[in-house]
């Protein structure tokens, strides 16, 4: 058996199936299936996809065996650059009178971006792979350490759950790094690897919190509440903090998992004070208590930056604030962790996200993860070779190699004249934070008609509806079914808590009320969660993505054009494109006990009657 013809099994491929990674038997239908391949496909690569193998494998077989695996062979390996980028980077490193390593090559001539190949690296050194934050460092351990030392050499100790000492570092292969970090830390270290962009980015951060002061946490200053409230929040993961004046308190509120939980009561004298210091904050007007206002806060805090967008409302018992929290993460979801089932995941790549052109639309409403997925899709599609630009209000996730524009109407930066330059930045990729009138309509359907690909958001209730709403907006039936290409709906359900989940059996009202038989649901494994320390009670911990996506085929593109309506769309969706509704994706993941049935019939839209439930794991690729 032969990888491609004349070529015999890589060396990966053989240590794997030395050590028992993989059987022949594996390997033998992974080839079966790369000679069906319209184009070539790496032999590893197959076999990761189908899940025989995954990059840990790789990297024990690696660190366990004596074998070298050259970077080179391996990032070929596993499918992340051409066998003829490997050539064109060994040329250059021929041709170059520096000497540099072939990785470097790789990354400076944009074969690979620098994140992909430490990550690679990784795999090939038989290290860990780590981003160093404020939240994973070991602090007391870098207190020992002085700052010049950390930056000469490019290391930084890590957090650890067992009793190891891990530091990452840039180059682990770096003796003299190694021996330094031996000598603050112990002779024990276990290295990990991680960019040195990161590793120095978090070292000055670390210096900077030293030097600034400790956060005032109490409750006996007005200052010292608004903090407390703030950093419970961070703790507690709340996406929103609801503070509402009462007749006779102060309410404080928490939204956990998409629910809102009572936090604290103040007493209603604080209110006056509480409110003119958030409104400092966000340099809002604090004479003003007439009137709405809004806001946003940079909030510092000792394991980094939280950006908070202040809405102050006004109501009969005083100014009601809600804050949101948008953490700016640098980590993204990976498409293939958002809760897509197998068969929805393969046709979004396939038939959305990789296509070259068109408007790829996620709608949901508000607080369902629509920007978490279209930053997924960024991560899926981002590489040295794209350019990438957004228009967002605000940025929520900052990423390393993307164009990012944070609308603000203050200084006149509004979606209007930003989209309006944003097509002349020569963008492979435009991201529009919401499509929210029709001059963003039409700007998103112009530019896929002029070869981009267009992300953005859309607040409707199913995916039919992101696209009712887009013709609502006088935009074309002819463009409309010409330009978009999918419509992903979401919502996010409440996980069954792991550590209290027990079996459930659905009431006869909640069959009712799925408008489903018991038949129907043969086979099926429904569990609810009966409180615990670790959920706060609430039975779930949390949360899970359900999807309905609606690809734009020939049927679909038709019914569009003949101006059919909502219910016609979605019949032949079903009937002939394959669509799996919200309320059936959900009803897949309670069968499989991941959420429960009061989240299916509290959150989704039950707009016709499922299907068998042993049909729609069929459709589902379970």
């Amino acid at each position: 058996m032969t990888e491609q013809p004349g070529d015999h099994l890589s060396t990966i491929i053989r240590l794997l199936l030395q050590v028992g990674k993989i059987s022949r038997q594996q390997v033998e239908h992974a080839a079966r299936i790369q000679t069906k391949l319209t184009t070539f496909t790496p032999l590893l690569k197959i076999l990761k996809d189908l899940k025989f193998v995954a990059d840990q494998d790789v990297r024990d077989t690696l660190r366990t065996t004596a074998s070298p695996v050259r970077i080179g062979d391996l990032l070929v390996e596993l499918g992340y650059i051409s066998p003829e980028d490997l050539e064109a980077a060994i040329r250059i490193q021929k041709e170059s009178d520096s000497q540099e390593k072939l990785g470097r090559i790789l990354v400076k001539h944009n074969f690979i971006d620098e994140q992909l190949f430490i990550e690679i690296l990784s795999i090939q050194m038989g290290y860990s792979f780590i981003e160093p934050s404020l939240t994973n460092i070991d602090r007391e351990l870098c207190d020992r350490i002085p700052k010049t030392v950390m930056l000469t050499h490019n290391f930084i100790p890590i957090k650890s759950d067992d009793r190891a000492v891990r530091v990452a570092f840039a180059d682990p292969l770096d003796h003299e790094a190694v021996q330094t970090a031996r000598r603050f830390c112990g002779e024990g270290i276990v290295p990990v690897i991680a960019q040195i962009r990161s590793i120095r980015k978090t070292i000055e951060l670390l210096t900077e919190k030293k030097a600034g002061k400790a956060l005032a946490m109490d409750t006996s200053t007005v200052v010292g509440t608004v903090n407390t409230i703030i950093l419970e929040a961070i703790k507690s993961k709340a996406s929103d903090i609801h503070i509402e004046p009462m007749e006779d308190r102060l309410q404080v509120r928490f939204r956990e998992d998409g629910v809102l939980n009572h936090f604290k009561d103040f007493p209603r004298e604080i209110v006056p004070a509480l409110v003119s210091r958030l409104k400092i904050m966000c340099q809002a007007d604090i004479t003003e208590k007439r009137r709405h206002q809004g806001g946003r806060i940079l909030f510092a805090y000792d394991e980094g930056q939280l950006d908070l967008r202040v809405s102050f409302f006004v109501t009969i018992h005083g100014e009601k604030i809600v804050l949101r929290l948008l953490n700016r993460k640098q980590e993204l979801y990976d498409l293939q962790a958002i809760g897509l089932t197998p068969r929805m995941l393969s046709r979004f790549l396939e038939d959305a996200v990789y296509q070259p052109s068109g408007v790829l639309l996620v709608t949901g409403p508000t607080g369902s993860g629509k920007t978490s997925t279209i930053y997924s899709c960024i991560h899926a599609l981002k590489s040295p070779q794209v350019s990438i630009i957004t228009a967002e209000e605000p940025v929520e996730y900052v990423i390393e190699g993307v164009a990012q524009c944070s609308i603000d109407p203050k200084i006149d930066l509004t979606f209007e004249e930003t989209l309006r330059h944003i097509v002349r930045q020569d963008p492979d990729v435009i991201v529009i934070g919401e499509i929210r009138d029709t001059y963003s309509a039409e700007v998103a359907v112009q530019a896929a008609l002029t070869g981009h690909k267009v992300l953005s958001t859309f607040h409707t209730e199913d995916s039919i509806g992101g696209l009712i709403r887009l013709l609502n907006m006088d935009i074309a039936p002819f463009l409309v079914s010409s330009t978009v290409v999918s419509v992903l709906a979401q919502r996010l359900l409440r996980r069954v808590c792991p550590h209290c989940s027990v079996d459930a059996k659905p009431t006869p009202v909640q069959i009712q009320r799925l408008r489903t038989t018991v038949r129907d649901l043969d086979g099926a494994a429904f569990k609810k969660g009966r409180g615990c320390s670790q959920c706060k009670q609430t039975g779930y911990r949390g949360r899970i993505g359900v999807f309905e996506l609606l690809v734009l085929d020939e049927p679909v593109r038709t019914a569009i054009l003949e101006r059919r309506t909502s219910y016609e769309i979605r019949t032949i969706s079903i009937n002939q494109s394959g669509l799996v509704t919200l309320l059936e994706d959900g009803l897949v993941k309670a069968a499989a006990g991941v959420t429960t049935i009061d989240e299916v019939l509290r959150c989704l839209p039950i707009l016709s009657p499922p299907r068998p439930l042993i049909e729609l794991r069929r459709l589902a690729g379970e």
